[in-house]
């Protein structure tokens, strides 16, 4: 597929449904598989999509040290990568909330394009703030029915709702030269059911 966005073509798309949490960063962790330093992954979705729990997933595949968690508060963290065994190390994961930056100066301030080259940068909210650090990136968008949304589910309410329940739709589109001929992942293949109890 090619679709021209601005000066960037679109060289692959795939959308997939993730059942739940976990199978949502089994998927980071693919993703993790074909990201390297200078990589731009530029996340969006509304608020419990599950945009962290990819970069968990993410981080997962990339060896990095920390717990990845939302940086809403601190914007930026920064995890480095862990010693593999064979003594090699992978590229930095640079964890960027832009929730709450307003404008490119705000971006700028942060000088994400000094490590863009050495690591890989995750940034969350980050469409319409960051395209310009990397023409070459994925964009990730996450949806998550809620409410009238999901199927038989009742209303959305932040205090009954399992945060790690519920199918999320990802889309994923590979913009730039870098991405052309890179297989993007499927969904995760779903864990095997516990066997049946005998019966009594």
């Amino acid at each position: 597929m090619s679709e021209q966005d601005g000066a960037t073509a679109t060289v692959a798309e795939t959308t997939v449904d993730l059942a739940d949490a976990d199978a949502t960063r089994a998927y980071g962790e693919a993703l993790a598989a074909l990201l390297r330093a200078g990589d731009l992954v530029v996340l969006t979705g509304d608020l419990g999509a599950g945009k962290t729990t990819l970069t968990q997933g993410i981080g997962t595949g990339l060896g990095v040290r920390g717990a990845v968690a939302s940086p809403t508060f601190v914007i930026a963290r920064v995890h480095p990568p862990l010693p593999r065994p064979d003594g090699a190390t992978g590229p930095t994961l640079v964890h960027v909330d832009a929730y709450r930056l307003g404008s490119l100066d705000e971006v700028d301030a942060l000088d994400l394009d000094t490590s863009l080259d050495e690591s890989v940068t995750v940034v969350e909210w980050g469409e319409g703030l960051v395209e310009s650090l990397a023409d070459d990136r994925l964009e990730v968008a996450l949806r998550r029915p809620r409410g009238s949304d999901a199927a038989g589910a009742p209303p959305h309410t932040e205090d009954a709702e399992d945060a790690a329940a519920g199918v999320r739709t990802v889309t994923v589109r590979a913009r730039g030269e870098r991405w052309r001929g890179v297989a993007l992942p499927d969904a995760p293949a779903a864990a095997p059911a516990a066997p049946a109890a005998p019966p009594a």
